[in-house]
């Protein structure tokens, strides 16, 4: 029997309104009120995620930044799994030696040293998840990000790390430039000590090792005395395979990368399907045994 379920946001629980639709937030509703715990595990910050959450009048866990930080339903920090600041800066020196854009997540806020670029990342990220999609539709979006305070504009990235009271989460890098982006994704490999995934096809998240999706989910199961194959986790890129390695029932969308498909047993409709909301109601309508 199923007793935690954890959904990835963007290509998974948000259609390509960047929206939960309302099969989807009848399914969660249903689960919740059998008493199953639900989770959103996102790469998104915990604002960002909050305001889409809330808006469809969901209350649960979140999981933010690949499992950098993790609140309950009251918003509260229950962990934190940050990288200090000798390796953020070692990490942000890699970067800037490519020449590549980068943004930075923090407990107080993302934060960027370009606009232009900041909005080009999102368009990327949305557009990956929802292929079609219309790219002013996205654009407005993305732009969105900044007009709600969501993402900080700095003119250096060092006042950052001096800031002893910032906790920095996540390094999102973006690039058009596979061969820019593939330079980047070989020096981080010789760092030591970091996560390194992706969310779209031309980005790269960087975070600790403690800050996964896999590893925040443990934590919460451990946390409530479940048990991880007792648990489903829905998904459709890479920074969601942590997650469906520690559960027993890992559930690729219909439009997840090919690498997320050959992993998991199990296949549901895509994110503009309600692909969350059939995978749900599969397992909340099978008998108990």
């Amino acid at each position: 029997m199923i007793t935690l379920i954890a959904t990835d946001m963007d290509g998974t629980l948000l259609n390509e309104n960047q929206e939960i639709s309302e099969a989807n937030k009848q399914a969660i509703l249903d689960a919740q009120q059998q008493g199953i715990e639900v989770v959103v595990a996102t790469g998104r910050s915990y604002e960002e995620a909050r305001y889409v959450i809330q808006e469809a009048g969901i209350s649960c866990d979140i999981v933010c930044a690949n499992g950098a930080e993790v609140r309950n339903k009251q918003g509260e920090i229950i962990y934190q799994a940050g990288i200090e600041s000798a390796r953020a800066k070692e990490i942000a020196s890699v970067l800037k030696e490519t020449g590549i854009y980068f943004e930075i997540y923090t407990d107080q806020g993302t934060y960027t040293e370009n606009y232009e670029m900041g909005v080009e990342l999102i368009v990327d990220i949305f557009t990956t998840a929802n292929p079609g999609i219309s790219e002013e539709q996205v654009r407005q979006s993305a732009r969105e990000r900044f007009e709600k305070g969501h993402i900080k504009l700095v003119d250096d990235y060092g006042v950052l790390f001096e800031d002893a009271s910032k906790l920095v989460y996540k390094f999102l890098v973006f690039s058009f430039d596979d061969k820019q982006l593939a330079l980047a994704n070989e020096k981080l490999n010789e760092l030591s000590g970091i996560a390194i995934s992706s969310s779209g096809k031309e980005n790269i998240e960087v975070n600790s090792l403690e800050a996964q999706k896999g590893v925040a989910l443990e934590k919460l199961l451990k946390d409530r005395g479940l048990s991880g194959e007792n648990a489903m986790a829905m998904g459709d890129n890479l920074n969601d395979m942590s997650m469906m390695k520690v559960v027993g029932r890992p559930v690729a969308m219909g439009n997840a990368l090919d690498q997320v498909k050959e992993f998991c047993p199990f296949i549901t409709s895509t994110n503009k399907e309600d692909g969350v909301a059939k995978a749900i109601q599969e397992v909340i309508q099978q008998p108990a045994k």
